[in-house]
């Protein structure tokens, strides 16, 4: 059964995530669930693909090659485009200072990796699109 936004399309997820192993448990993970789910592996190719696939929701790792999350996200919140995007950032980085900033930056929660199992993150965006 796919996740429906609004009754009218699958819900699209833009994970950017450079740890493949991981990214691929998250895609099948999100996939088994409906959605549809492209990976970026890098801060650079995940603000171009947010801006060509404009996707419904996109998590965000801040620790990343080439453009670190924070940049992205900051990126991301300043283009009229994709500014409207919900950002989850799901990272290792648990320090205070760093969930404050990326909450600050204008991302609508912070997950860390280590305290949310990849289906907990599936139903983490799902609640959002319930809302």
């Amino acid at each position: 059964m796919a996740i429906k936004k609004d009754n009218k399309k699958t819900i699209n997820v833009l994970l950017v995530e450079d740890d493949t192993f991981l990214a691929n448990i998250y895609k099948t993970k999100f996939e088994m669930e409906g959605f549809k789910i492209s990976v970026s592996e890098n801060g650079e190719s995940g603000l171009a693909d947010a801006k060509k696939k404009m996707p419904d929701v996109i998590l965000l790792d801040i620790l990343l090659p080439k453009m670190d999350g924070f940049t992205v996200l900051e990126n991301l919140k300043k283009d009229n485009t994709t500014k409207s995007i919900p950002v989850i950032l799901l990272t290792n980085l648990g320090q205070k200072d760093d969930v404050e900033k990326g909450l600050k930056l204008g991302a609508v929660d912070y997950l860390i990796k280590a305290h949310f199992k990849p289906s907990e993150t599936v139903e983490k965006v799902r609640k959002a699109f319930e809302k």
